[in-house]
């Protein structure tokens, strides 16, 4: 089945080759996303929560780019640098899912780029 990349405007230039997201038949794919800016500039240093919303602003984005909605969202795949950051990353996660919570897992790992507190990847079902 071949693939739509979707990629909506405010989707900064990728610092590699990827597109934001990706919508084959009903289900959209959302690339890992961290809170870059232009140029890859890391946004907002030091704080998980606001990296948390710029995160999950950039998927929505990509979500209804792809002609979909946050409550579409099946499954996130959730990256965090110190897990000291769960409960502030949780308490803007829960604002974003208010309703039935998707599948997710998320685990502690080292991202691409230090400064990087979060990272969410996502899989959608549309329709």
């Amino acid at each position: 089945m071949p693939f739509e990349p979707i990629n909506p405007p405010q989707f900064p230039t990728p610092i590699a080759p990827y597109s934001a997201g990706a919508r084959a038949g009903n289900t959209v794919y959302v690339s890992g996303v961290l809170a870059l800016g232009e140029g890859g500039a890391v946004l907002h240093i030091g704080d998980a929560a606001a990296q948390t919303r710029h995160v999950l602003d950039v998927i929505k984005a990509t979500i209804e780019a792809a002609g979909g909605t946050m409550a579409d969202i099946a499954m996130n795949h959730i990256f965090l640098t110190d897990l000291d950051d769960y409960a502030a990353f949780n308490a803007v996660y829960a604002e974003y899912f208010p309703g039935d919570k998707p599948a997710r897992y998320c685990i502690k790992c080292e991202l691409v780029k230090p400064e990087c507190l979060v990272e969410i990847a996502s899989v959608a079902h549309l329709g």
